[in-house]
């Protein structure tokens, strides 16, 4: 009789040896890193929009740029630079006659000038070269000598005054003459002594000495 073979025994599921997975999804995993991905996604875009609207850098940016109501006042030297070559007003050069001496002896000349100020608040030019130079010697009411009478070769000579500062045109002689523009070339005699008092005043373009200087002659 023959014999019956043993059949091998079928295989046993258990529950344990059951995978997750079912027919047509995929294992969670995936779905968690899909996950992950449009999370970081939405994060991405929302930096994005954060930094449009913040702007990074903008605060620094705007802190170097000085406000209009910071920026200091430029120095007076700066102003000065800037304004010194405008004319000056003739109402703010202040000019005063000027003589070596306040009498003379006989045989001694007069050396005259003037002193040229500008009274106003900031530098500027003013020609007082010598076409602009005038001198004027008066006895009394009688004009005695002006210097544009016999003027040879006047030169306009522009300058910036500085506020307050005083100069000096070059002295020069009055010869003790009266003066005409007919008598330039002629021996002249000299006007009367003996402590006779002479007044000179100047002038410069416009303006004008407010007062004379009084000397005396013997």
């Amino acid at each position: 009789m023959p014999r019956a073979h043993p059949r091998s025994p079928r295989p046993r599921a258990y529950p344990g040896d059951m995978t997750s997975q079912q027919p047509g999804r995929l294992p969670a995993s995936v779905y968690r890193r899909r996950r992950l991905v449009v999370g970081l996604g939405v994060l991405a875009v929302i930096v994005v929009i954060v930094l449009l609207i913040v702007r990074p850098g903008a605060g620094a940016d705007d802190a170097k740029k000085p406000d209009a109501s910071d920026t200091p006042a430029p120095s007076a030297s700066e102003t000065t630079a800037a304004d010194e070559s405008a004319p000056c007003d003739p109402a703010s050069i202040q000019l005063t006659p000027v003589t070596d001496k306040d009498s003379y002896q006989a045989g001694e000349t007069p050396m005259i000038s003037m002193k040229v100020k500008n009274a106003g608040a900031g530098a500027c030019t003013f020609d007082v070269g010598t076409a602009a130079q005038l001198y004027q010697i008066v006895s009394g009411s009688d004009p005695i000598w002006n210097s544009r009478d016999c003027q040879s070769d006047p030169q306009p000579m522009e300058q910036v005054l500085e506020p307050g500062i005083e100069l000096t045109t070059t002295p020069f002689p009055w010869d003790r003459t009266r003066s005409s523009a007919d008598t330039c070339d002629a021996e002249r005699p000299q006007v009367t002594a003996g402590g006779a008092t002479y007044r000179l005043s100047v002038s410069l373009g416009e303006a004008t000495s407010a007062s004379d200087v009084a000397f005396l002659l013997f």
